[in-house]
């Protein structure tokens, strides 16, 4: 499937009608503040949308009201105009096409979905989409290594060639390179969950041998013998996500921040101790509490734990088998590693 199809997939998201999670009525689900109709702007998202509307942003498909005579109502685009009306007592979110430029030309009519308004900020995560992986230690036994560069190069860029080993009869012909990186423990229980493959480039197989022969295609970092060539499962970059909350009860933490940040704040990618083994899935939203600290009482100079606090919610992008990158979709307060998320 095209990324520009791909974008088509909001339709499921919108189409659940009042039909998963928690009920969601006036008095704990609509915030005090709304507004009675908002103007979609470029570069919102339907999460920002949502959440001018509703206190629990991940739950506005319950009552997204699908009008049967707007042309593809599952889709939002900028110029649109979202109302919250009530049908029987119920808040509802509605759809105007509202005002917006459309280009004709003759031929056969067909929607710009690439205006489509997104889920969530795809500029943040798409580098985490494609080029960030999770290994096990099995990996390193058995995957194709680089063992040189061309004319006894240290270093190789892109163009260059480079020299390979393990590469199998019925190899594929594209590969990311990757770098080993730092191991994911669990924190809790100091089992190993899955080892950072760090994204160096691309490389392309050119001739079969021991060493084989392959071409560096794009880099952006040095490549180095002792790289590791990644076959890249055949599919797209996912443009949509279904936010939910999770099917089961969940509890775990925050074990890293990707790009070394400390402090982790709205839109940073966080990596959790929660995988597809514990249920997780891409769509699922977590609540994050920052963890209580231990204190001094100063009266009778006992040690007292103070109690955790909400802190914001995420959004889990990516499922590995025992962890998930997740975005932070609101921070009301600083939060760091080892903080706490479960069910919102």
């Amino acid at each position: 499937m095209s990324v520009r199809k791909s974008l088509a997939l909001i339709a499921g998201l919108l189409l659940l009608v009042a039909s998963i999670g928690l009920p969601l009525g006036a008095a704990d689900g609509v915030r005090a503040d709304h507004p009675q109709q908002y103007t979609v702007q470029r570069g919102d998202t339907l999460w920002d949308i949502a959440g001018r509307f509703l206190t629990r942003p991940w739950l506005w498909p319950e009552i997204w009201q699908v009008n049967p005579e707007i042309r593809n109502p599952h889709l939002i685009y900028p110029g649109d105009i979202i109302s919250l009306v009530y049908v029987d007592g119920e808040p509802r979110l509605m759809l105007d096409r509202g005002t917006r430029e459309v280009r004709l030309s003759p031929g056969v009519r067909e929607e710009q979905l690439d205006e489509a308004i997104s889920t969530i900020p795809m500029s943040v995560i798409r580098p985490f989409l494609n080029r960030s992986h999770v290994v096990d230690e099995d990996f390193f036994n058995h995957a194709p290594y680089i063992i040189a560069g061309e004319d006894e190069r240290v270093m190789a860029s892109a163009g260059d060639r480079i020299y390979i080993r393990r590469i199998a009869d019925d190899a594929p012909v594209d590969y990311a390179v990757v770098r080993r990186g730092n191991p994911y423990i669990d924190p809790d229980t100091g089992e190993m969950l899955g080892i950072a493959a760090t994204y160096v480039g691309d490389a392309r197989l050119q001739r079969d041998g021991d060493p084989a022969t392959g071409q560096v295609r794009s880099s952006n970092r040095e490549v180095l013998p002792g790289d590791w060539l990644l076959e890249m499962p055949p599919e797209g970059t996912r443009m949509q996500f279904h936010p939910r909350a999770p099917d089961q009860d969940v509890e775990g933490r925050v074990i890293d921040v990707m790009d070394g940040v400390g402090q982790i704040g709205q839109y940073d990618v966080v990596v959790i101790n929660l995988g597809r083994e514990q249920g997780m899935q891409d769509g699922d939203v977590l609540a994050m509490f920052r963890a209580g600290r231990e204190i001094s009482d100063p009266v009778n100079r006992e040690r007292v734990m103070l109690p955790e606090e909400r802190a914001g919610e995420l959004l889990v992008f990516r499922t590995f088998d025992k962890l998930s990158f997740g975005l932070v979709m609101r921070a009301s307060r600083h939060m760091e590693v080892m903080d706490v998320v479960r069910n919102p």
